[in-house]
């Protein structure tokens, strides 16, 4: 079996997923290839999509986002992102044909419409699953209902996705595929000393998710000013500006200062409660690590969203202007059953085991190899030359029957 992944940068969430999935499938054997299509076709592209990802989370992103939610259901058959993806599909397939993948997982939606677009066309034998990566559809997923299944973060979703146009059959409530590091369960103790903290102390872990997001000075100086005794590990992932002003602050309390890191599994399980943007992988992670979270600075859109759905379902709390870190921190050292809530509910929406569900399905997918369904191009090229070849037969039984019989002697 092979099995192909396609991702689109756009933050991180997407990538590690992939990654995430791939590692999954090569722990039983499986082939699989990652591929992020949008670079795959134009690195002028891959570009302008990741750097108009990062510009986007700070300006229009909320009303756009927000006006896609409130169109109505396939208003328009033909958006443009489909047309936009209708040339770049046929660009994909080149790739598609010669890796001749059994299954084809997508990450994200603009992925997941080219593959649709394939389907619709016939261009792909591969059973094909897309995944979401946050707690809700992306308005674009109804442009994708050709899928064979659609991955969720959990089966409240459900009601989600038969108004967007799906069947309860394709849909998988396994979770939001997470490194299956984070299924394997570290004692606090034991994760504490490996990560340099003192494991009789409370433990905040402070991360500001992949592209360093969010005004990390601003909240590190809160919680530094908290009257509670605890100590805080700070991640600040790709933000190397953030990290150099924060190793140049005065903090009397205890921090451990990060940049990225691939050891957030251990810092998690050494950690009381978790201080984060509301992604889908982090918070997927928290959850599977039975994490409380405190919420902050949400992408505007799909992290709306996301942290809808965690607050709805008692996981986390959020920071306002009118609700601080301080206050929250309140709560929690005051009110410790307030944390003993958030885990109990927390149990009922996790999904450590998220990854090996999926590859174990994808392992035992039926993929008997057949040939692709002809294109409407090649169907009319077959067509052609059937017609040519008929046309060439016909005429040469014509000429053999106006051939002068030579055994007819006059």
């Amino acid at each position: 079996m092979k099995v192909l992944v396609l991702t689109i940068t756009a933050g991180g969430g997407h990538n590690s997923t992939a990654q995430a999935v791939r590692r999954g499938l090569e722990a039983l054997g499986i082939e699989c290839e990652v591929l992020d299509a949008y670079y795959y076709l134009s690195k002028v592209l891959g570009d302008t999509v990741s750097g108009g990802y990062h510009f986007a989370v700070k300006s229009a992103y909320r009303t756009v986002y927000r006006q896609l939610e409130q169109r109505k259901s396939n208003s328009f058959k033909m958006s443009p992102t489909r047309l936009t993806n209708m040339a770049l599909a046929q660009k994909l397939r080149k790739f598609t044909d010669e890796y001749d993948p059994d299954v084809i997982v997508c990450t994200h939606i603009f992925a997941g419409i080219m593959v649709d677009i394939m389907k619709q066309l016939g261009e792909t034998r591969a059973k094909t699953i897309g995944i979401l990566t946050d707690f809700s559809f992306h308005p674009y997923w109804e442009e994708a209902l050709r899928f064979d299944y659609v991955v969720t973060p959990s089966e409240l979703l459900l009601d989600k996705a038969l108004k967007k146009g799906f069947r309860e059959d394709q849909i998988l409530p396994y979770g939001i595929p997470i490194d299956p590091k984070f299924a394997v369960e570290i004692p606090r103790e034991e994760a504490a000393r490996a990560s340099g903290l003192n494991p009789d102390m409370k433990t905040l872990l402070y991360m500001s998710g992949s592209m360093g997001h969010g005004d990390i000075v601003k909240t590190v100086r809160a919680i530094d000013e908290s009257e509670f005794d605890f100590q805080t590990v700070v991640v600040t992932g790709n933000n190397a500006h953030a990290l150099k002003k924060l190793k140049r602050m005065k903090l009397k309390k205890k921090f451990t200062l990060l940049g990225f890191t691939d050891k957030v599994d251990v810092l998690m399980s050494a950690a009381d409660i978790i201080i984060t943007k509301p992604g889908g992988l982090t918070t997927s992670e928290s959850l599977a690590r039975r994490l409380p979270m405190i919420l902050d600075d949400p992408i505007p859109g799909h992290e709306d969203r996301n942290t809808e759905f965690l607050l709805n379902f008692g996981a986390a709390m959020l920071i306002t202007d009118t609700f601080p870190i301080d206050e929250i921190l309140y709560v929690i050292f005051n009110f410790p059953r307030r944390l003993e809530l958030m885990r109990k509910s927390i149990e009922l929406i996790r999904k450590p085991d998220s990854t090996a569900t999926l590859c174990e399905f994808i392992a035992e997918l039926d993929v008997k190899a057949a040939a692709p369904t002809p294109t409407p191009k090649e169907k009319f090229t077959a067509a052609f030359k059937s017609l040519k070849s008929a046309s060439s037969s016909k005429s040469a039984s014509t000429s053999e029957a106006l051939k002068p019989d030579k055994n007819n002697k006059k």
